[in-house]
C-alpha cells in the first residue's frame, strides 16, 4: 500500500487518520486506540468497525480487535468481536483483503473460532462483499441475513 491509494469498499466513507511513513504506513484504530500497520485488511477492518459504529449503532466499547484465542497450545486471532453487555461474544467478525474472494476456506476458518467462542452472528467481509450468518444452535443450523443487522436488532 506504500504509494498505491488503498482501494474503494463497498462501506461508508469516514474520516480516516493516516500516519507513519511512506515506507510503512499506518492507520488510526480507534478500538484500540493507537497506529497500526495499514495492510490490506486493516483497511476493510477500520472501514467495517466504523460502519458498524456510526451507522449500525454498535457500542465502541463492546468491539474488540485482534482478540487472542488458545487452543491448547495453538494461539488463533479473531479479528474483530462483538462482545454483549455482559462481555460474553455474540458475533465474530472475519476480514480480508480487497483483492481476496470469499470462499469457503474463510467460513471454515471462522467456524473453527465459533467453535470455542459459541456465538450468535458470524460476519465475513473483504470491503466488498459482506456475508451475515445467523447461528441456531437449537436446530444446528445457520442462515444468512441479507444484511448486517443494526445493533438494536441483535
Amino acid at each position: 500500500m506504500n504509494s498505491t491509494p488503498p482501494p474503494s469498499l463497498n462501506l461508508p466513507p469516514y474520516n480516516i487518520v493516516l500516519g507513519g511513513t511512506q515506507q510503512q504506513p499506518e492507520i488510526f484504530d480507534f478500538i484500540r486506540r493507537r497506529y497500526v500497520a495499514l495492510t490490506p485488511e486493516e483497511w476493510v477492518r477500520q472501514h467495517f468497525v466504523h460502519f458498524l459504529v456510526e451507522h449500525k449503532k454498535y457500542p465502541k466499547a463492546l468491539i474488540g480487535n485482534e482478540i487472542e484465542l488458545r487452543i491448547g497450545e495453538k494461539k488463533l486471532r479473531c479479528d474483530s468481536i462483538l462482545y454483549s453487555q455482559q462481555a460474553k461474544p455474540r458475533m465474530i467478525i472475519e476480514y480480508k483483503a480487497p483483492h481476496i474472494k470469499i470462499k469457503q476456506q474463510v467460513f471454515n476458518q471462522i467456524s473453527i473460532y465459533n467453535l470455542l467462542l459459541h456465538v450468535d452472528y458470524l460476519v465475513v467481509s473483504n470491503g466488498l462483499e459482506h456475508y451475515c450468518c445467523q447461528m441456531d444452535y437449537a436446530t444446528q443450523t445457520y442462515h444468512f441475513l441479507p444484511d448486517v443487522p443494526h445493533y438494536s436488532e441483535l
